[in-house]
């Protein structure tokens, strides 16, 4: 699934266009490289580095949605990791 669609459908972006101007602004990372390209495609079990607002967060993809859900459906598709201590 292409980055910007993933983004868009677990509502780590409020549109798909900006889920594309993220990725190629370059404010994001998979699996430690930078993304530059809104069709880099996102699998199961990748780790993904947002830089959003005043905060980095990390997530790792647990299952690719079907379609924009609800956030608690969106949810399900993500693991929120923690940085630091």
């Amino acid at each position: 699934m292409r980055i910007d669609k993933f983004l868009w459908f677990v509502r780590l972006a409020k549109s798909r266009s900006t889920a594309q101007a993220m990725a190629e602004r370059g404010i994001m990372r998979l699996n430690g490289r930078r993304v530059e390209r809104a069709h880099s495609p996102v699998r199961v079990g990748d780790l993904l580095t947002l830089a959003q607002e005043d905060r980095i967060r990390v997530v790792r993809v647990l299952r690719l949605p079907d379609r924009r859900g609800s956030a608690t459906e969106a949810q399900s598709c993500y693991e929120e990791l923690q940085l630091g201590p």
